[in-house]
């Protein structure tokens, strides 16, 4: 069963300095159609203007990771850590206990365009925690980014969770394998995708159940993100 979220569909929060688009409810935005989809709580596509940003603000008892798609993203937070992230560099940081951060746009001059990502743990209370990796995309093939155990130098996602990147040249196509009792969400973040007899756009995104393989063929260049995890 797929099901699919439009992307004009989504929640949208426009402040100036953001205008973000809410996969599920988020902020002021509430629908209890669209809470989540197993243990992926967040996807916002956030773009910020040139020197705005988010101030320091706290979270706890969440994974939060920030994938570039355009432009720089600076992060600092109150376990010391503080770097610049760019396309093809992901950022885990797990809330934990409770930790601060902020997110800027380091540029002055140009926006940056970046998904922020929730997933529950499956503990609560765990020790705050930061990383950071380069994710070279892989030509016409999935890519783990993040999973559960780190491996194949993923980051570590404390959760039940396979995250991949999708980049397909136009024509290409690629099979996903869905082990039993798992679901998937599919979130498209450029160009046009079909999956199996569905047709997905950029911002659209897929719930994904009681589905074995997983085909997926570009209609043009895409750039997508695979959630694989426990039901």
């Amino acid at each position: 069963m797929i099901t699919v979220r439009k992307s004009d569909e989504r929640g949208r929060a426009n402040f100036g300095w953001l205008d973000s688009n809410h996969s599920f409810s988020f902020g002021h935005y509430y629908d209890r159609n669209h809470m989540g989809w197993g243990p992926l709580r967040v996807i916002n596509e956030d773009r910020v203007i040139a020197g705005a940003g988010f101030d320091p603000h706290p979270h706890r008892d969440m994974e939060i990771i920030s994938y570039v798609i355009d432009g720089a993203l600076e992060h600092k937070d109150s376990i010391g850590n503080g770097s610049v992230i760019r396309p093809g560099r992901l950022q885990r940081m797990s809330a934990g206990t409770g930790i601060r951060h902020s997110e800027y746009n380091s540029s002055k001059t140009d926006p940056v365009h970046f998904l922020q990502i929730w997933i529950v743990p499956e503990e609560q209370g765990i020790a705050p925690g930061y990383e950071e990796k380069d994710i070279a995309a892989a030509s016409n093939d999935l890519q783990l980014i993040g999973s559960r155990s780190g491996r194949d130098g993923s980051i570590t996602i404390h959760q039940d969770v396979d995250l991949y990147t999708a980049h397909l040249s136009a024509g290409s196509s690629v099979d996903h394998t869905l082990e039993n009792g798992r679901i998937a969400w599919l979130q498209m973040i450029n160009g046009t995708l079909a999956l199996g007899d569905t047709t997905l756009n950029a911002g659209d995104g897929a719930a994904i159940a009681q589905e074995d393989i997983l085909k997926l063929q570009a209609r043009t260049d895409i750039e997508a993100l695979l959630f694989d995890m426990a039901a």
